[in-house]
């Protein structure tokens, strides 16, 4: 294999400028062209995060190379003058040799050693690398391997998506291992802090320098290549961020046709990914589980605004934010000014199951900065979710009694069941959630205000609306029969009670009430 598309000449990352254009640049432009480009252009919400942990891990290796052990307030003064463009080209150019895609010994984020291994010597079709392929619903449609080669672009976005997103088990061959550990973000919706520039959100989001006398923590391609031996051995901790972001957890080695493009590709297990409770992913957030805290992910569907809780720092056990958050919030405090007044957060990655895709989103939050800052109102907002949920509690029961009463029987437990799982694959939850959800910026922004009665009394307002859509959706399914009339009758005065009472107790137990008058 003989040299060809270098990652630093040639376009490939989709950015979106300020006018509006996509377009696809190499890495040197990307990054002189930083201060002008709005973000990421990526369509694949895997490929997207690890995109932006691929600049993360280039320009934290730059400045590290560069400065040291710089601090919080030379990322406020790069945040204002703009990155240090000469320092990240000399390091990007230092390390030229590892940055081309097809290469006889350093293939970017690939294995050489692949190709000379009889084990490892098969080839597989280059849509094995495609998560919504491979692990979606098309994963059983053989046409779909039929199809022309991949231009290099195209494989390169996709393959990084891939390694950090990639389900555990079994995989294609099962060459080297039986099967193999999941991707550093497998499951998890990550969190990135963004700015008004491509420059700003690595800047937002950006990790500590390197502390003098630790490990270093290398990238992929500041390491030794990977050998057979290597790729058969034991999980292993990462030995910090930039690892993460470019670990191998699948070894891959792309097979380039005449033309330039790629129809094929060597596979085997890869790097595995030990995991340490006390050093979890920079950007996965925690909210509470069964047994412990659990990964914020996709999973269930759940409108991502119930899992507040768990992007905001400090509000308390339970939740735990992602630290990029962290982050980003050290970078503003040495600001010594809100001059971002919010911080969005993209929340982007995928959900799945035993291996099978369920899903993928991509969603932005915008987040009062003060909202971040402050403890108190963390926590306040905190308990105004915990309202919005114990609400729905409280009025899917009465629903589930509701459905109950329509059907033959309704005192029996199967009909109970029944009548829950009519209730759960019904419009209560989406009505509910969606009403509330679009009055909530104008909360969020009395609370990051201080201005915590206000948006009590509003959210109490809001809550008692979104409970009274969310009813009217389920009489409505109800027909017009006798007994749903009956059941009707009986059940409206007790669903009144339970909007008063949600209002009046909200109302008596806020801590902040008093301070606030």
């Amino acid at each position: 294999m003989s040299k060809d598309f270098c990652l630093l000449d040639e376009p490939w990352l989709p950015v979106r400028l300020a006018d509006g254009r996509v377009m696809e640049l190499g890495l040197l432009e990307t990054f002189a062209r930083s201060g002008e480009i709005v973000g990421l252009a990526e369509t694949a919400p895997p490929s997207l995060v690890a995109e932006y942990r691929l600049l993360l891990a280039i320009t934290h290796r730059a400045l590290a190379a560069a400065f040291g052990d710089w601090r919080d307030k030379d990322r406020a003064r790069w945040y204002r003058e703009g990155l240090p463009l000469a320092e990240i080209r000399t390091y990007l150019e230092h390390w030229r040799e590892r940055f081309w895609l097809f290469h006889p010994e350093h293939p970017f984020m690939q294995v050489a050693a692949l190709a000379t291994c009889e084990e490892t010597r098969a080839l597989y079709p280059v849509n094995t690398v495609a998560l919504e392929q491979f692990y979606g619903p098309e994963m059983f449609n053989q046409e779909i391997y039929a199809q022309g080669p991949w231009n290099p672009a195209s494989v390169l976005r996709s393959l990084l998506g891939y390694l950090q997103f990639v389900p555990g088990g079994f995989f294609p061959g099962k060459k080297l291992k039986s099967s193999e550990k999941a991707g550093p973000l497998t499951n998890t919706a990550a969190v990135l802090p963004t700015g008004h520039s491509l420059a700003r959100t690595l800047l937002l989001a950006l990790h500590s320098a390197p502390r003098e006398g630790h490990q270093p923590d290398l990238p992929n391609w500041e390491r030794d290549s990977l050998s057979i031996a290597a790729l058969r051995g034991e999980p292993t901790l990462a030995s910090g961020p930039n690892d993460r972001y470019t670990r191998l957890s699948r070894a891959v080695l792309l097979c380039r046709e005449e033309d330039g493009g790629v129809r094929c590709l060597h596979f085997a297990a890869g790097m595995a990914l030990g995991e340490d409770a006390q050093a979890p992913d920079p950007m996965a957030s925690f909210r509470a589980g069964s047994n412990g805290l659990v990964r914020l992910t996709f999973g269930d569907g759940r409108v991502l605004w119930r899992d507040l809780p768990a992007l905001v720092p400090s509000t308390g056990e339970g939740v735990q934010a992602a630290a990029v958050v962290q982050f980003a919030l050290g970078l503003h405090q040495a600001l010594n000014a809100f001059e971002q007044i919010y911080q969005p957060l993209l929340v982007a990655g995928l959900a799945s199951n035993k291996g099978k895709l369920l899903r993928w989103r991509s969603e932005r939050l915008v987040l009062p900065t003060a909202l971040l800052l402050e403890a108190e109102k963390g926590l306040f907002l905190r308990e105004r979710v915990a309202d919005a949920e114990s609400l729905f509690a409280e009025l899917k029961r009465l629903a589930t009694g509701l459905l109950a009463d329509t059907l033959p029987d309704p005192s029996s437990k199967d009909t109970r069941a029944r009548a829950r799982s009519l209730v759960e694959a019904g419009p209560l939850n989406t009505t509910y959630f969606a009403s509330a959800e679009r009055s909530l910026p104008a909360v969020l922004q009395q609370i990051g205000e201080g201005e915590f009665e206000s948006a009590s009394r509003q959210w109490r307002g809001v809550l008692r609306s979104a409970a009274m859509d969310a009813w009217q959706q389920v009489l409505a399914g109800l027909g017009n029969s006798p007994r749903a009339a009956r059941a009707d009758a009986r059940y409206w005065p007790r669903f009144q009670s339970l909007v008063k009472k949600h209002a009046t107790l909200s109302e008596s137990l806020s801590p902040h009430k008093e301070a606030a008058s």
